[in-house]
């Protein structure tokens, strides 16, 4: 009883947030990822998309891509339709269209890492390794979207081939963000022009967000409370693993999700390992 009235009053008031408790709407589309995948460029670039006439920045981004999880039910539920909105929700039945953004595990696990030493989450002195080790077996305050296994592969056994549902991988969208771009144009149903295009390509590069997050620090709700010395807007890069992780945690990632991993395309280290070799480095 005391928990609903609780419940209730946190609605009423708008100090709740949102999370995976919303009312969603049949003409909603859902920007989902496992966190530090790339949501937040994906946002940047949809926004610009939907709003080409509009500057798009990390003030304003809330407004025009709400996060479930920085908004509360009741705000969300007064957001204009049709809503884009931003979560990291592992699968949930009554998201009508989404997008989902993947990146390959070994490189979120880095980026988590250094995001969650900025929230102060962690301390500095953990070692990279023990830190893999909570990462792959759900030991993060991140448990509620699931593991990175649990989180994509509940999104791609569930949706993986619906036409309502467009997967876009991180790397790909380094390699070739004019390509991907359009493809979530076209998911979108929007036509925009090649320099509107451009255009968006050259506002929304890693480069470009760092300067607006240097301006906005102290304004945008995800970053004004928390460390300044490390970046919201990461390296944006792929690959980044094979220099930062030791052989240990490597294989440890990919002990536990490798065959969900070759399914989106990106190669094990351990492929080329030797089998002797592969065991040692896996149970040590």
């Amino acid at each position: 009883m005391m928990y609903g009235i609780k419940t209730t009053l946190k609605y009423l008031l708008g100090t709740d947030r949102a999370e995976r408790n919303f009312a969603v709407f049949p003409d909603d589309t859902m920007i989902v990822s496992f966190p530090r995948s790339g949501n937040t460029w994906t946002r940047f670039l949809v926004a610009s998309l939907l709003h080409p006439n509009e500057s798009v920045g990390f003030t304003s981004i809330e407004t025009l891509i709400p996060d479930t999880a920085a908004v509360s039910s009741r705000a969300l539920k007064g957001v204009p339709r049709p809503r884009v909105i931003k979560c990291h929700e592992y699968f949930d039945h009554r998201y009508p269209r989404v997008l989902y953004i993947v990146r390959d595990p070994r490189d979120v696990a880095i980026s988590f890492y250094n995001f969650q030493r900025k929230y102060r989450q962690i301390e500095d002195t953990l070692p990279l390794e023990r830190y893999i080790d909570d990462f792959v077996n759900g030991k993060l305050n991140s448990a509620s979207w699931g593991t990175w296994g649990e989180n994509v592969g509940s999104w791609l056994g569930a949706r993986g081939k619906k036409p309502n549902f467009l997967l876009l991988r991180f790397e790909d969208m380094l390699d070739n963000t004019k390509r991907e771009l359009t493809r979530i144009a076209d998911f979108l149903a929007l036509s925009p022009s090649s320099e509107t295009i451009e255009r968006t390509i050259t506002n929304c590069s890693a480069e470009r967000m760092r300067q607006r997050e240097k301006l906005e620090e102290n304004q945008w709700a995800a970053t004004k409370k928390h460390r300044k010395d490390i970046p919201f807007v990461g390296a944006a890069k792929a690959g980044g693993w094979r220099v930062q992780l030791s052989p240990q945690s490597i294989m440890q990632i990919e002990k536990a999700w490798g065959d969900l991993m070759t399914s989106l395309g990106y190669s094990l280290a351990s492929a080329s390992v030797s089998k002797d070799k592969l065991a040692t480095l896996a149970y040590r």
